[in-house]
C-alpha cells in the first residue's frame, strides 16, 4: 500500500492543522465537498482559519460546521446565500468576507497553483469588487488586477483515485478541486473508490498524483442542498 493512503480522515489530517492557517475546500454547494475531511478539521479544534471555498456549506453541514464552532476567521467565497449562521456572523462583524466573482475565484486559484502572482480581468470593473484594486487599461478597456491564491492545505473530494493519488472527478464535482490540488502546499483528497495503480485510464485522469500528498477512501452522505420535486400532472 502506498505511503499516501490513510485509513481515516482524521489520520490523513494528522499534524497538518494549525491556528491561523489558510485552507482551500473544494466543491460547489454541497456537491463534491470533502465531507469527512471537513469533519476531521472541525474535530481538530483548529481556529482562526482563512477558508477559500466557493461557498460556506449550509447550517450544520459542510463548512457550516466550522462556522458554528467559530473556527473560521475569514472567508474568500463566491456564494454564501444558503447559510444563516454565515449571514449572522458577517453582519455582526464576527467574520471577515472577501467576495469574488465565481470565475475570478477559480482563476485566482488556478493562477496560484501555476505560480502566477497576479492577472488582469474585466470582471468586476465598476462594482464593489473593484474597490481598492489596481486598474489598468488594455486596448482602451479597463481591467482589474487580481492576485493568485495559495493555501497551507487543500481538502478535496474525487470520485475515483488510486493509491498514488491520481484522481478522477465526476460531473459537477469537477469544479474547484482540480485547481485547488495545485494551489495547496499540502493536498489531501478523499475518494468514493480507491483502486490500485494502473486501474485508472491515464487518458481520463484529471489530477495527477504529484499534486496529492495524502488520500483516504471515505463514505459520504452526499446531502442534497435544495430538494425540489415536480408535482405529478393529473393522469
Amino acid at each position: 500500500m502506498s505511503h499516501k493512503v490513510y485509513d481515516t480522515a482524521a489520520a490523513a489530517l494528522k499534524d497538518l492543522p494549525f491556528d491561523g492557517m489558510t485552507v482551500m475546500s473544494g466543491g460547489f454547494g454541497l456537491c463534491g465537498i470533502a465531507e469527512n475531511l471537513i469533519a476531521a478539521l472541525r474535530d481538530s479544534g483548529v481556529k482562526d482559519l482563512t477558508m477559500i471555498s466557493n461557498n460556506a456549506g449550509v447550517d450544520g453541514f459542510g463548512l457550516g460546521q466550522l462556522l458554528e464552532r467559530r473556527q473560521i476567521k475569514k472567508m474568500l467565497s463566491s456564494y454564501v446565500g444558503e447559510n444563516k449562521e454565515f449571514e449572522r456572523q458577517y453582519l455582526s462583524g464576527e467574520l471577515e468576507l472577501e467576495f469574488n466573482p465565481q470565475g475570478t475565484l477559480a482563476e485566482r486559484i488556478r493562477a496560484g497553483g501555476a505560480g502566477i502572482p497576479g492577472f488582469y480581468t474585466k470582471t468586476g470593473v465598476g462594482t464593489l469588487v473593484a474597490e481598492g484594486k489596481e486598474h489598468k487599461k488594455f486596448h482602451g478597456e479597463t481591467y482589474l488586477m487580481e492576485t493568485g491564491l495559495t493555501a497551507d492545505l487543500s481538502i478535496i473530494k474525487a470520485w475515483k483515485g488510486d493509491t498514488e493519488g491520481n484522481l478522477i472527478f465526476k460531473a459537477t464535482a469537477r469544479n474547484f478541486s482540480p485547481l485547488m490540488a495545485t494551489a495547496g502546499k499540502i493536498t489531501v483528497a478523499e475518494v468514493d473508490e480507491l483502486v490500485a495503480p494502473g486501474e485508472l485510464d491515464p487518458n481520463f485522469i484529471h489530477t495527477p498524483g504529484i499534486f496529492v500528498q495524502r488520500i483516504v477512501q471515505a463514505t459520504c452522505e452526499k446531502r442534497i442542498e435544495n430538494l425540489t420535486l415536480r408535482e405529478r400532472s393529473p393522469s
